[in-house]
């Protein structure tokens, strides 16, 4: 696992040993930020079940102005913050150990522009995230939230702000893109 681009870039990334974090494949990391393209610079950055933190780091090296890493397991918090570190990008990054949900419900104050969701597989999660999202006010109104799932776990959802703009899949994992519902943010 490694940083791909920007001021970070090839910066290897350190994983959480005997836990269940699933780290993006670089082919699909690359995929998605070009897909992101400019979208990244400047913007403010939420990565939900952040595991080793690798998303929100590349986006931080690509240049987004902030990230906030969201996650409940002390190990891999530990993890981000030494990842952080070693690419020097801890002075625009905030790590938080809380669960998902507790977060989301607190959060009030501000808007992200891109929310990243990769929570564990096959237990619902993505879907309870991004209806918790469809109540709050986290995503900006140009903003993009990505679910990053297994094919097998896809089924429509039915949000009142949210809805879903475009899929991509690479083999075992399929993005999904949800922009705010009165916005039109193809990302192709």
């Amino acid at each position: 696992m490694r940083v791909i681009a920007g001021e970070a870039k090839g910066r290897r990334l350190l994983s959480v040993p005997g836990h269940t974090t699933r780290p993006i494949a670089d082919r699909v990391k690359e995929s998605l930020f070009n897909i992101l393209g400019d979208r990244v610079v400047d913007a403010l950055f939420l990565d939900l079940f952040a595991g080793t933190g690798g998303v929100g780091i590349e986006a931080l090296s690509r240049g987004a102005r902030g990230a906030v890493f969201v996650e409940a397991s002390w190990k891999a918090v530990e993890v981000i913050r030494r990842n952080l570190e070693a690419t020097a990008l801890a002075d625009r990054a905030k790590v938080i150990r809380q669960d998902v949900f507790k977060f989301i419900r607190k959060q009030a104050d501000i808007q992200f522009d891109i929310i990243y969701i990769a929570p564990p597989q096959h237990k619902g999660l993505w879907a309870r995230t991004l209806r918790a999202l469809d109540e709050r006010a986290l995503l900006a109104q140009d903003g993009l939230a990505i679910a990053q799932i297994h094919p097998k776990e896809y089924e429509v959802l039915n949000l009142r702000t949210l809805r879903l703009v475009d899929q991509r899949r690479y083999g075992s994992t399929l993005l999904c893109f949800y922009a705010p519902i009165n916005k039109d943010l193809s990302t192709s």
